[in-house]
C-alpha cells in the first residue's frame, strides 16, 4: 500500500532529518538543520548585544564625555540590557551575562587607572584565557565548541552525543583555539601600536573578517556531520534488508 504523498515543503538549504514514517528507525536522535540565515539570524542578535554594541557605545561616549563618562555608559548598557530582558521575562544571552562580569571589571580597573587602554587590554587577555581554554577543552574531551553551540542553534541536546558529532567539535573547538589566538596577537599589537580610534576600528573589521572565516568553517562542516549523521539510520536499514 503506497503511502500518501506529503505535502510539507523543505526550506531551502535544510537538511532533512530521517523521519520513523521513512521506514528507519535508527538508535540516535536526528534533526532537520535550520538555513544557515536562520541561525544566523538566531544568533547575530545576542552577539550584537553581548560584544558589538558595548564597544560602540563605549566608543561614542568616550568622544562626547570622556573616558569616565564612557565607562558609565558601557557598564549602563549592559545592565539596562539584562533589567529590561528581566522585567519584559526574557531569558539573558550567555553573551550578555558574560559582556555584564567583563565589562564590570573592565571598569573598575580602567577608572583606578586612568587608561583607555588598560579597558581594551583586558579582553584582549580574557581572549587568550578563552583560546587556551579551547584548546585545553580537546584533550580533556570536553570540547567547548559544543557547549557554546547551545547557545548559538536550536539543537536537540540528545544529538550531541552522537560519536562523529563529539568528534567535530573536538576538531571546531581546536580551529576557535586558532582564530582567538590570531586575534589576541593582532589586538595586541595594535592597542600598543596604533591610536585608540584605529585600534576600535581596524582592529575590528580584521577580527570581524577572522570571526566570519571561523563561523563558515564552523557552519560548513556542521552541515556535512549533520548530513552523514542523518544518513546513517537508511544505511543500517538497508544493510538489514540486503542480508
Amino acid at each position: 500500500m503506497e503511502r500518501p504523498a506529503t505535502t510539507t515543503a523543505e526550506p531551502p538549504g535544510a537538511v532533512r532529518a530521517e523521519l520513523p514514517q521513512d521506514g528507519h528507525a535508527g538508535g540516535h536522535h536526528v534533526f532537520e538543520l535550520p538555513r544557515v540565515t536562520a541561525l544566523l539570524m538566531h544568533a547575530l542578535p545576542r552577539f550584537v548585544e553581548g560584544v558589538i554594541a558595548p564597544v560602540a557605545v563605549f566608543y561614542a561616549a568616550l568622544t562626547l564625555l570622556g573616558l569616565n563618562g564612557a565607562l558609565v555608559a558601557a557598564v549602563a548598557w549592559v545592565y539596562g540590557g539584562i533589567i529590561y530582558r528581566y522585567v519584559r521575562g526574557h531569558p539573558v544571552s550567555g553573551m550578555l551575562m558574560l559582556a555584564a562580569v567583563g565589562v564590570t571589571v573592565r571598569a573598575i580597573l580602567a577608572a583606578a587607572t586612568h587608561s583607555a587602554v588598560v579597558y581594551f587590554l583586558q579582553p584582549t587577555l580574557g581572549t587568550l584565557a578563552v583560546s587556551m581554554a579551547f584548546l585545553a577543552s580537546v584533550p580533556l574531551g570536553r570540547p567547548l565548541a559544543m557547549k557554546l553551540a547551545k547557545d548559538m542553534a536550536p539543537i536537540p541536546d540528545a544529538f550531541y552525543k552522537h560519536a562523529r558529532v563529539h568528534q567535530f567539535f573536538l576538531r571546531i573547538s581546536l580551529l576557535w583555539s586558532a582564530v582567538l589566538l590570531a586575534n589576541v596577537g593582532i589586538s595586541l599589537w595594535m592597542l600598543f601600536n596604533q591610536s585608540i580610534s584605529m585600534y576600535l576600528w581596524i582592529r575590528t573589521g580584521i577580527v570581524a573578517g577572522l570571526g566570519a572565516i571561523g563561523i563558515a568553517v564552523s557552519v560548513w562542516g556542521f552541515k556535512r556531520v549533520v548530513r552523514h549523521v542523518n544518513r546513517e539510520p537508511a544505511r543500517a536499514s538497508g544493510t538489514g534488508s540486503a542480508a
